[in-house]
Protein backbone atom coordinates (compact mmCIF):
# COMPACT_ATOMS: atom_id res chain seq x y z
CA UNK A 1 0.00 0.00 0.00
CA UNK A 2 1.41 3.40 -0.69
CA UNK A 3 0.53 7.22 -0.53
CA UNK A 4 -1.24 9.69 -3.31
CA UNK A 5 2.21 10.55 -3.74
CA UNK A 6 3.92 6.41 -4.38
CA UNK A 7 5.61 6.69 -0.99
CA UNK A 8 4.81 3.52 1.04
CA UNK A 9 2.71 4.10 3.89
CA UNK A 10 4.42 4.34 6.92
CA UNK A 11 7.43 5.70 5.45
CA UNK A 12 8.65 9.37 6.64
CA UNK A 13 7.89 12.11 3.91
CA UNK A 14 9.27 15.15 3.61
CA UNK A 15 7.02 18.44 4.42
CA UNK A 16 7.63 19.13 1.13
CA UNK A 17 5.83 15.36 0.29
CA UNK A 18 2.99 15.87 2.80
CA UNK A 19 2.19 19.58 1.38
CA UNK A 20 1.73 18.26 -2.46
CA UNK A 21 -0.17 15.29 -1.10
CA UNK A 22 -2.45 18.01 0.53
CA UNK A 23 -2.54 20.58 -2.07
CA UNK A 24 -3.76 17.29 -4.52
CA UNK A 25 -5.99 16.35 -2.03
CA UNK A 26 -7.88 19.41 -1.91
CA UNK A 27 -7.95 19.70 -5.03
CA UNK A 28 -9.69 17.07 -6.15
CA UNK A 29 -11.68 17.67 -3.89
CA UNK A 30 -12.43 21.02 -5.42
CA UNK A 31 -12.84 19.67 -8.30
CA UNK A 32 -15.82 17.24 -7.14
CA UNK A 33 -17.43 20.44 -5.47
CA UNK A 34 -17.71 21.73 -8.96
CA UNK A 35 -18.82 18.82 -10.65
CA UNK A 36 -21.53 18.58 -8.29
CA UNK A 37 -22.55 21.85 -8.71
CA UNK A 38 -22.68 21.50 -12.37
CA UNK A 39 -25.05 18.33 -11.76
CA UNK A 40 -27.52 19.77 -9.33
CA UNK A 41 -27.65 23.23 -11.82
CA UNK A 42 -28.49 20.99 -14.51
CA UNK A 43 -31.21 19.51 -12.71
CA UNK A 44 -32.62 22.94 -11.55
CA UNK A 45 -32.61 23.67 -15.69
CA UNK A 46 -34.46 20.56 -16.43
CA UNK A 47 -37.35 21.32 -14.08
CA UNK A 48 -37.43 25.31 -15.40
CA UNK A 49 -37.51 24.00 -19.23
CA UNK A 50 -40.28 21.65 -17.89
CA UNK A 51 -42.18 24.66 -16.59
CA UNK A 52 -41.19 26.56 -19.31
CA UNK A 53 -43.35 23.59 -21.63
CA UNK A 54 -46.00 22.97 -20.03
CA UNK A 55 -46.79 26.75 -19.98
CA UNK A 56 -46.16 26.59 -23.25
CA UNK A 57 -48.48 23.94 -24.24
CA UNK A 58 -51.18 25.57 -22.17
CA UNK A 59 -50.64 29.00 -24.31
CA UNK A 60 -50.60 26.92 -27.62
CA UNK A 61 -53.65 24.80 -26.53
CA UNK A 62 -55.58 27.59 -25.57
CA UNK A 63 -54.93 29.71 -28.68
CA UNK A 64 -55.05 26.83 -31.65
CA UNK A 65 -58.23 24.87 -30.07
CA UNK A 66 -60.62 27.23 -29.16
CA UNK A 67 -62.03 28.21 -32.70
CA UNK A 68 -62.29 24.99 -33.67
CA UNK A 69 -63.05 23.39 -30.51
CA UNK A 70 -65.78 25.72 -29.51
CA UNK A 71 -67.60 25.11 -32.91
CA UNK A 72 -67.73 21.31 -32.50
CA UNK A 73 -68.33 21.61 -28.66
CA UNK A 74 -70.79 24.24 -29.15
CA UNK A 75 -72.92 22.41 -32.08
CA UNK A 76 -72.94 19.14 -30.51
CA UNK A 77 -74.02 20.55 -26.88
CA UNK A 78 -76.45 22.06 -28.96
CA UNK A 79 -77.81 18.91 -30.90
CA UNK A 80 -77.70 16.54 -27.58
CA UNK A 81 -79.61 19.12 -25.66
CA UNK A 82 -81.37 21.55 -27.81
CA UNK A 83 -80.21 24.81 -25.77
CA UNK A 84 -79.11 28.26 -27.21
CA UNK A 85 -76.55 27.95 -29.58
CA UNK A 86 -75.02 31.54 -27.51
CA UNK A 87 -75.26 29.33 -24.38
CA UNK A 88 -73.49 26.01 -25.93
CA UNK A 89 -70.51 28.17 -27.16
CA UNK A 90 -69.86 29.46 -23.51
CA UNK A 91 -69.91 26.13 -22.69
CA UNK A 92 -67.05 24.88 -24.92
CA UNK A 93 -65.34 28.49 -23.90
CA UNK A 94 -65.47 27.11 -20.67
CA UNK A 95 -64.37 23.40 -20.86
CA UNK A 96 -61.18 25.13 -22.74
CA UNK A 97 -60.19 27.27 -20.05
CA UNK A 98 -60.81 24.81 -17.73
CA UNK A 99 -58.29 22.28 -19.29
CA UNK A 100 -55.58 25.29 -20.37
CA UNK A 101 -56.25 26.37 -16.62
CA UNK A 102 -55.15 22.55 -15.54
CA UNK A 103 -51.60 22.76 -17.60
CA UNK A 104 -50.93 26.23 -16.65
CA UNK A 105 -51.76 24.80 -12.65
CA UNK A 106 -49.06 21.87 -13.85
CA UNK A 107 -46.06 24.09 -14.67
CA UNK A 108 -46.58 26.19 -11.95
CA UNK A 109 -46.25 23.27 -9.74
CA UNK A 110 -43.08 22.42 -11.89
CA UNK A 111 -41.37 26.04 -11.22
CA UNK A 112 -41.92 25.95 -7.55
CA UNK A 113 -40.11 23.07 -7.49
CA UNK A 114 -37.37 24.30 -9.91
CA UNK A 115 -37.47 27.48 -7.76
CA UNK A 116 -37.31 25.76 -4.11
CA UNK A 117 -34.41 23.24 -5.71
CA UNK A 118 -31.13 25.24 -4.00
CA UNK A 119 -28.59 22.79 -5.48
CA UNK A 120 -25.30 25.40 -5.95
CA UNK A 121 -26.36 27.16 -2.67
CA UNK A 122 -25.85 23.90 -0.81
CA UNK A 123 -22.46 23.29 -2.52
CA UNK A 124 -21.43 26.66 -2.18
CA UNK A 125 -22.21 26.57 1.82
CA UNK A 126 -20.35 23.42 1.73
CA UNK A 127 -17.07 24.90 0.05
CA UNK A 128 -17.48 27.45 2.66
CA UNK A 129 -17.29 24.86 5.62
CA UNK A 130 -14.61 22.88 3.79
CA UNK A 131 -12.13 26.25 4.24
CA UNK A 132 -13.12 26.78 7.56
CA UNK A 133 -12.48 23.65 8.36
CA UNK A 134 -9.08 23.97 6.35
CA UNK A 135 -8.40 27.41 7.88
CA UNK A 136 -8.63 26.43 11.33
CA UNK A 137 -6.94 23.21 10.61
CA UNK A 138 -3.88 22.66 13.54
CA UNK A 139 -1.11 20.23 12.99
CA UNK A 140 -1.67 17.52 16.26
CA UNK A 141 0.71 18.05 18.88
CA UNK A 142 3.24 15.47 19.30
CA UNK A 143 4.40 14.05 22.77
CA UNK A 144 7.65 14.28 23.31
CA UNK A 145 9.67 10.62 23.65
CA UNK A 146 12.15 10.28 25.86
CA UNK A 147 15.62 9.49 23.81
CA UNK A 148 16.18 5.63 25.19
CA UNK A 149 12.58 5.14 24.09
CA UNK A 150 12.41 7.05 20.77
CA UNK A 151 13.85 4.09 18.59
CA UNK A 152 11.77 1.71 19.75
CA UNK A 153 8.24 3.51 19.34
CA UNK A 154 9.27 4.31 15.72
CA UNK A 155 9.76 0.49 15.25
CA UNK A 156 6.89 -0.17 16.49
CA UNK A 157 4.87 2.24 14.10
CA UNK A 158 6.63 0.93 11.36
CA UNK A 159 6.13 -2.62 12.30
CA UNK A 160 2.29 -2.40 12.94
CA UNK A 161 2.21 -0.14 9.64
CA UNK A 162 3.35 -2.70 7.34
Amino acid sequence: MSAPDGSPVGAERSIGQLFASATTELSALVHDEIALAKAQLKQDVRRGAVSGGAFTAALVLLVFSLPMLNFALAYGIRTWSGWNLAICFVLSFAANVVLAGLLALIGLVFAKKAKKAQGPQKVAASMKETAGVLQNAKPHPRAELPEDRAPAAIETVARSSS
